[in-house]
């Protein structure tokens, strides 16, 4: 798959020429959390450059982790899909997460903020229980960042699926929730509570007192926020 070939038969030396190059990991785990399309994918990985991101997608699919197949649909796009081999990754990908959540400083990480990223992940973890049966918008204000990322909104539909859009969709809005980018990804990550952000003002809700009661709920939070820091 590589042009820099371990030559040792063990198989983790075989398995890191399939997993180890750059970038490659890290779009398994949009793979493996659901994102199938290219442009979903891109959203996920928003620093990977598109040509990479179709090479590493090409090397996946030789490799036999990743399918390729149009959509009924929608002919003209490629739909990218786990293998058996790939999904058998599942629970690898997670290990991994979990590991860094564990014994990853915190401050290297929080030195990586990333708006795209982290509302993409939250868009794909939010829990439409809490939320009412209705088209909900949630409007994310972040003060400190240029106006092209400053705001992002999630929409919850009736049909329950949401979207996550950086440009004004012109619903009404229920939940306006103003907050630095930092704050935000702490709570996102398991770090802080959105009561504890509440109390020392870092974190502004106006709006729906519903979603303001229930938003520790309906936030979702990283599937990597139950595994507790062990350094800090």
């Amino acid at each position: 798959m590589t042009n820099a070939s371990y030559k040792q038969f063990c198989p983790v030396a075989m398995a890191a020429e399939v997993l180890c190059t750059r970038w490659t990991v890290v779009l398994l785990r949009e793979l493996v959390a659901g994102s199938t399309r290219f442009n979903e994918l891109r959203r996920g990985v928003p620093r990977m450059s598109p040509t990479l991101l179709s090479k590493r997608l090409g090397e996946l699919e030789t490799a036999g982790v990743v399918t390729r197949e149009r959509l009924s649909d929608v002919p003209e796009v490629n739909a990218y899909r786990l293998t058996q081999a790939g999904r058998d990754l599942q629970p690898v990908i997670e290990a991994i997460g979990m590991w860094g959540q564990k014994w990853v400083e915190t401050e290297p990480s929080l030195e990586n903020l990333d708006p795209e990223l982290l509302m993409w992940d939250m868009r794909r973890n939010l829990d439409t229980d809490p939320v009412p049966d209705r088209r909900v918008v949630i409007e994310f204000v972040y003060p400190e960042l240029p106006p092209a990322q400053r705001k992002w909104w999630l929409i919850v539909e009736p049909d329950r699926t949401v979207d996550l859009c950086h440009i004004d969709p012109g619903f009404d809005v229920d939940l306006f929730a103003t907050v630095d980018l930092r704050t935000m990804t702490e709570i996102w990550m398991g770090l802080r509570s959105v009561a504890d952000a509440l109390d020392r003002e870092a974190l502004l809700l106006v709006g729906s007192s519903g979603l303001i009661r229930s938003m520790q709920t309906w936030l979702g939070l990283s599937p990597f926020a139950r595994q507790e820091k062990l350094v800090g």
